[in-house]
């Protein structure tokens, strides 16, 4: 516990180090897709009564447009804060992951997995420069770590969330079905073939009702379905 302490106050003296300064406008490190300037003109737009949608401008998902108009306050700094948080929570949460698949409990392997995370230059960069692929990373293992534990619905929910986003992140239905199937035990020492797949069909039948009514909720947050094509649709 102490070892992950010291990671995230580290995360935070970096976050609120001029470092971030130099990095939240680089292409590398972010996308119109991602990019903290744009979520701040998409959501001016939107308190100003213009469509975000209706031009090139503005890519995010309708629910993160609605979240950061709504509940989050537009200071920079309580984006940091938040961000830091958020790679937080996803270090513990995939340390989890891994007592879950392993059946065991190490301190020491533990830290070093919430280092990996919370060192690693290719998340740690782009989440100084406030990319909005950290929030996605978070969902994405988080609703992993929900599988891993069985429950099914708030996994379901939450890659729905991640879809909205991310239209290519449907693709992790499969995996996360079996996880939920079968559970998250290491079976390479016994492995066996995938069997009664009709059993599958429940839980990706649930996940499809789950974007549809998320999507509907956007359309209603927006008046339209441009941003289909602005997010989903976006390369």
């Amino acid at each position: 516990m102490a070892a992950f302490g010291s990671l995230v106050a580290l995360r935070l003296l970096l976050a609120f180090s001029p470092i971030p300064e130099y990095l939240t406008d680089n292409h590398q490190l972010t996308s119109p897709l991602t990019s903290y300037t744009r979520l701040k003109e998409g959501v001016f737009l939107l308190k100003n009564g213009f469509d975000p949608y209706s031009g090139d401008l503005f890519r995010h998902s309708p629910i993160q447009l609605a979240f950061f108009s709504t509940l989050i306050p537009p200071n920079k700094y309580f984006y940091h804060l938040l961000w830091t948080t958020l790679d937080a929570i996803t270090a513990w949460n995939l340390s989890r992951i891994w007592q879950a698949r392993s059946k065991v409990r190490s301190s020491r392997r533990e830290a070093l997995i919430q280092a990996c995370y919370l060192l690693n230059p290719y998340l740690l960069s782009p989440s100084l420069a406030l990319s909005t692929s950290t929030l996605d990373n978070s969902l994405c293992i988080f609703a992993l770590l929900l599988a891993s534990q069985g429950r099914r619905s708030a996994a379901l929910c939450m890659l729905a969330l991640l879809t909205q986003s991310s239209l290519y992140s449907a693709l992790l239905i499969f995996p996360l079905t079996l996880l939920l199937r079968y559970g998250p035990e290491s079976r390479l020492g016994k492995p066996y073939a995938v069997s009664e797949w009709h059993k599958c069909l429940l839980p990706m039948a649930q996940y499809v009702v789950y974007v549809l009514l998320l999507a509907a909720i956007s359309t209603l947050v927006t008046g339209n379905m441009g941003w289909i094509r602005e997010t989903w649709w976006a390369t």
